[in-house]
């Protein structure tokens, strides 16, 4: 299957969701519509000096997606964007930011964030999403699941229940929350280049800024 086909099935999936009513979204302000990129003030809210990166590209072109692991339409399009990342991570650097919007999405974030503090970010994202459909959408917290990761990854477990727990890490998850109000996010996922907000209909609209920024 090709990449731009995943793509397309992945979106239908997204539309899909917002049918059905399981992909949800932040209340937003009345008559306040989302704006298309972010720009002036808010384009610093984008990305943080803290935020987790999946790649460092070798040029200055970002590409963030704000993403819930929990989320059936990141999830489906997480194999479509690893590839993307395959073809362009030695150039571009590809950031991750929190919106948490399920009953589990804030722990497995708090997971993801004591991963990157031993520097396994990487590692933690892949395995939450490879293996969603064994936490997601539960009723009670995956704590004991999300440590079990943590173990199989290799990760010093004392500093990693550390990090889990400590207030400033739901802090950072929070922040970035609320830095996707403030930039007009309101649905996971949420793709951004260089902050020119994207509306992905195809594998081509995700690449093509990508290809432009980069030669620009």
């Amino acid at each position: 299957m090709s990449r731009s086909t995943k793509l397309t099935i992945g979106l239908i999936a997204v539309a899909a969701l917002v049918l059905t009513g399981f992909f949800l979204f932040l209340p937003a302000e009345e008559d306040a519509p989302a704006p298309a990129e972010a720009t002036g003030p808010t384009s610093s809210q984008l990305v943080r000096e803290d935020s987790p990166r999946l790649s460092e590209g070798s040029s200055d072109v970002v590409f963030v997606e704000y993403l819930d692991f929990e989320c059936e339409a990141c999830l489906s399009l997480y194999p479509t964007v690893e590839e993307i990342r395959a073809e362009y991570g030695d150039r571009v650097t590809f950031v991750v930011r929190y919106l948490p919007l399920h009953g589990n999405s804030v722990e497995a974030a708090q997971a993801a964030e004591a991963a990157k503090d031993q520097g396994e970010f990487e590692a933690m994202y892949k395995v939450l999403f490879d293996n969603a459909t064994d936490w997601g959408h539960r009723d009670s917290s995956q704590r004991e699941l999300f440590f079990t990761y943590a173990e199989e990854i290799g990760l010093d477990m004392e500093r990693f229940e550390k990090v889990y727990d400590d207030p400033a890490t739901v802090e950072r998850i929070e922040q970035s929350a609320a830095d996707a109000e403030a930039l007009g996010v309101t649905g996971t996922p949420t793709f951004f280049v260089d902050g020119q907000r994207l509306e992905p209909t195809r594998v081509e609209d995700l690449t093509d800024p990508l290809d432009a920024a980069l030669e620009g």
